[in-house]
């Protein structure tokens, strides 16, 4: 019994001897009725056919083919790296990878999000080595994944982050603040922005706002927002005005206004009776209502009585 390799034409065993020179080639038998051909460390260039042939006349020879398969992997050339692209823009990201059988390529984002493609429409997954992004915008930005399988485990995945640059959007909730002399406040506007911007408050007349006196500028900053606050503590006449979020980056500034204006405190002095004001004398006395109400309840059913009993002598009279 003899095993060869048919594409080679190699003799790899007879009988009980090894003939190839590979190590890794070995053969057994049972009972000289079953015969094996063992391989050990298996390799991809092992695949092909072997002929388990008898020396008999005429001869005799049965055929196997040897399937190898391969995990996938995701080959660093050919396959994108991190990508930086302007707003507007259009950018292709591309995923290479081996394996037996070839690996099918699937692109997914970072959490689930979805992938918006052209005319907006918005998929969870997309199948294909290159992911094809038109008229980039920020909400684009982030990590993509992609994922390359063949049924034959495990899956790898390669992370690929997208960053959008533009320039920079100032958004204010409350626009108009009123406060009372000495009470605190604390303004906020929320920027975003990349590349990461230059931020601070101003006035008005467009001097920036010192830290000190009770001003103190704070950022709250994350990859694409930031939160800038301006805490004021013990408001005085001089700090009622305009102020300005202003930021600015390399592709451009975006400012965004606050007006602060006095409101007065309402006070309400229990012991004082009444006070003259342009309009007339305002009685701050309390009113015992329940006892009005009872009182006028009182004159009330007297003035009825008065009118049914004069309704009555005026008929007699009559």
């Amino acid at each position: 019994v003899a095993w060869l390799r048919v594409d080679t034409q190699t003799i790899l065993t007879i009988h009980t001897h090894v003939i190839s020179r590979s190590r890794r080639v070995g053969v057994t038998h049972s009972d000289h009725r079953t015969w094996f051909l063992h391989i050990r460390e298996l390799r991809e260039t092992d695949r092909g056919w072997y002929m388990c042939q008898i020396n008999t006349d005429p001869m005799k020879s049965q055929l196997g083919y040897l399937d190898v398969v391969v995990p996938p992997d995701i080959l660093d050339r050919g396959t994108s790296t991190d990508q930086t692209v302007r707003e507007g823009a259009s950018v292709s990201i591309t995923c290479a990878a081996t394996g037996s059988p070839h690996p099918q390529i699937t692109w997914r984002r970072e959490h689930s999000k979805t992938i918006t493609i052209a005319d907006g429409i918005q998929v969870t997954s997309l199948e294909g080595p290159v992911l094809n992004i038109s008229r980039v915008n920020r909400q684009h930005a982030g990590a993509y994944l992609c994922i390359a399988s063949n049924g034959v485990p495990p899956t790898v995945s390669k992370r690929i982050m997208l960053t959008v640059e533009y320039p920079p959007v100032v958004t204010i909730k409350n626009q108009l603040v009123g406060a009372v002399l000495g009470s605190d406040l604390l303004l906020e506007c929320e920027i975003e922005a990349y590349p990461k911007p230059v931020s601070y408050w101003s006035r008005e007349n467009g001097e920036i706002v010192p830290i000190g006196r009770g001003l103190e500028p704070q950022k709250i900053s994350g990859s694409y927002r930031t939160v800038l606050r301006l805490p004021i503590r013990r408001i005085t006449g001089s700090d009622y005005g305009a102020y300005k979020c202003v930021s600015k980056n390399s592709l451009g500034d975006s400012e965004g206004t606050i007006k602060l204006y006095p409101v007065q405190r309402l006070n309400i002095i229990a012991d004082k009776s009444s006070d003259s004001t342009p309009f007339g004398t305002q009685d701050f006395r309390l009113q015992n209502y329940s006892g009005a109400a009872w009182k006028d309840s009182f004159n009330f059913s007297l003035l009825s009585s008065l009118i049914i009993v004069n309704s009555v002598v005026t008929w007699r009279f009559l």
